[in-house]
């Protein structure tokens, strides 16, 4: 089997959506022949690129690449391709929380994709939340043509050694905006004064309202936004950090919570969307805006009252958010898809 893949979600600042082309292909590429197809002359960031290359370009290398099957990892596809197209729907963020996006960029990601989506042969989703949430608001789509795979994690996370933990770092992984809740977070640290909150990830407008929140409570000098890091850093915080909580609202699968999951990393997570589906019984879940019952979650961790509990989970993590796995599983999405 050949597949052509959009890869244009890898170029520049890793993402979640990179992270997870990144390692689909790899593991595809051990079962059958993969053409990543990319242009690193377009910024994938930049909405008229984005639609360049979504709408025009990727159909059109697609069809050179002579592939049997293309399919769209990043969430957007084209109107045909001259062959069967399959699409990963990460999550419909773009219907649910994203209000205060450009009107432009709500129609393209919400309503025009919801659109196109009719025309896949099949939908991939990342989790089963997801495939409700894109069954709720698609109509009457046919739900057999909807699949469930998880997304794998890196083996940088699952094989790493956790060091000596510090007991006071709490990490938060992911793009600063509102719909990751990093404030909850904020207010906590105020009850916890020996704590210190990392927060690692691209910063949005919204970043300046947490700094605002970490001064009226009086946590300034114990809250940290790093920005995006090297990957390196990143995997030594996860290496050191006490615990890692994910407190967002909405989440189509959860990456920084899986990534911890399968690091051996205590985490929190909210009882928002996939995350108590990702955490799977293995982390505590916790009300998403209960300042006090965050604050009492975390100081269990920062005790070290979850380590083993962590420990303990680590193995099932990394087999249920296996890139072998998830291989397995597209590779049976082609085949229906070819078959059609």
């Amino acid at each position: 089997m050949k597949v052509a893949l959009d890869a244009q979600l890898t170029i520049g600042t890793a993402t979640g959506i990179g992270e997870y082309v990144a390692g689909l292909a790899a593991a595809l590429s051990r079962r059958m022949d993969v053409v990543e197809l990319r242009d690193p002359s377009l910024d994938p960031w930049r909405f008229d690129r984005r639609v360049l290359w979504d709408q025009f370009l990727l159909p059109r290398r697609a069809r050179a690449s002579q592939a049997q099957l293309l399919h769209c990892a990043g969430g957007t596809m084209p109107h045909d391709a001259g062959m069967p197209i399959v699409v990963t729907v990460h999550d419909l963020a773009w219907h649910r929380v994203q209000a205060h996006a450009p009107p432009y960029a709500r129609y393209y990601f919400g309503a025009f994709s919801l659109r196109r989506y009719r025309r896949a042969a099949r939908v991939v989703v990342d989790s089963h939340f997801s495939r409700d949430e894109f069954l709720q608001l698609a109509g009457d789509f046919d739900p057999t043509s909807v699949d469930v795979v998880y997304p794998g994690v890196a083996a940088d996370y699952c094989e790493l050694a956790r060091g000596a933990v510090d007991g006071r770092t709490i990490l938060a992984v992911g793009t600063v905006e509102r719909r990751k809740n990093l404030e909850v977070l904020i207010r906590a640290l105020a009850r916890l004064p020996d704590a210190r909150l990392v927060s690692i990830g691209p910063l949005t407008p919204y970043a300046r309202e947490c700094e605002t929140i970490a001064r009226a409570v009086g946590v300034a000098d114990r809250f940290e936004m790093r920005g995006y890091v090297a990957r390196t850093q990143l995997l030594a915080l996860y290496a050191g950090c006490a615990v890692a909580a994910v407190p967002s609202r909405y989440e189509g699968f959860g990456y920084a919570a899986a990534q911890a999951l399968c690091a051996g990393v205590p985490v929190v997570v909210s009882d928002r969307a996939s995350l108590p589906e990702v955490a799977c019984g293995d982390a505590p879940v916790v009300p998403t805006d209960d300042v006090e019952a965050w604050a009492g979650a975390l100081e269990t961790a920062l005790n070290g009252a979850a380590t083993e509990r962590a420990a303990r989970a680590r193995a099932a993590a990394i087999a249920r958010f296996s890139w072998e796995g998830a291989a397995r599983a597209m590779e049976r999405v082609y085949a229906a898809s070819i078959d059609r």
